[in-house]
């Protein structure tokens, strides 16, 4: 679960936050961005570095500005006026249950193009935070681990094959099946399942029935 991979406890600041404070707590805690409160202690944006960085940008007073602005460019500039963390802050923010799997992360992330979500309770508490490099950890795991995982609770388990019905070589993530079920749907089954196994890279199939 996403749980199990997240970064916590989650450095926060409060929408009252002066724009300095904010640059002091990222470079402090050597982070990327960090997610906004408000007096209830909920979640109500998120502030990163390429939100501060138009202060920067437009703080020459004769830069010309081109016409018409674009969208984006209006959106700098406003932001390059902020003087809070609740006027620099991205809202609303997209975000991921703590019981929820990597996979509905890693899924999440890519379709909405995130680099990191903020991760809430069952109550909608923050509660943690994932990145990327955090979701790719689960394929640091040692192939015996996952040799275990999926001749113990897969194979044996779930599908209740033999004992060395089945064999079941890993290498570097790499999984290789062979061996005979008495039905097709065990084949696809083993193999989906052996699919979601934590770290495992691929699957090669040499199950037969």
């Amino acid at each position: 679960t996403v749980r199990d991979v997240m970064t916590a406890p989650v450095v926060t600041v409060r929408e009252n936050t002066p724009f300095k404070e904010v640059v002091k707590v990222l470079a402090e805690h050597k982070v990327s961005s960090v997610p906004v409160l408000d007096s209830a202690d909920h979640v109500i944006g998120i502030v990163s570095e390429a939100d501060l960085l138009p202060k920067e940008e437009y703080r020459d007073e004769s830069f010309a500005p081109s016409l018409p602005m674009g969208r984006t460019e209006r959106l700098s500039r406003i932001k390059a006026a902020a003087d809070t963390a609740g006027q620099l802050m991205t809202a609303p923010v997209i975000t991921v249950r703590s019981d929820h799997t990597v996979v509905d992360a890693a899924r999440l992330m890519d379709q909405k193009r995130l680099k990191r979500l903020l991760v809430l309770d069952a109550n909608g508490e923050l509660v943690g935070i994932v990145s990327r490099a955090d979701l790719l950890k689960v394929f640091l795991r040692d192939d015996a681990e996952i040799r275990s995982e999926v001749v113990t609770d897969i194979l044996e388990g779930m599908l209740g094959a033999e004992p060395d019905a089945v064999q079941v070589e890993v290498r570097d993530g790499v999984v290789s099946l062979a061996g005979e079920f008495e039905e097709k749907s065990s084949v696809r089954v083993a193999v989906q399942l052996t699919r979601r196994v934590d770290g495992v890279v691929e699957v090669i199939d040499h199950l037969y029935y």
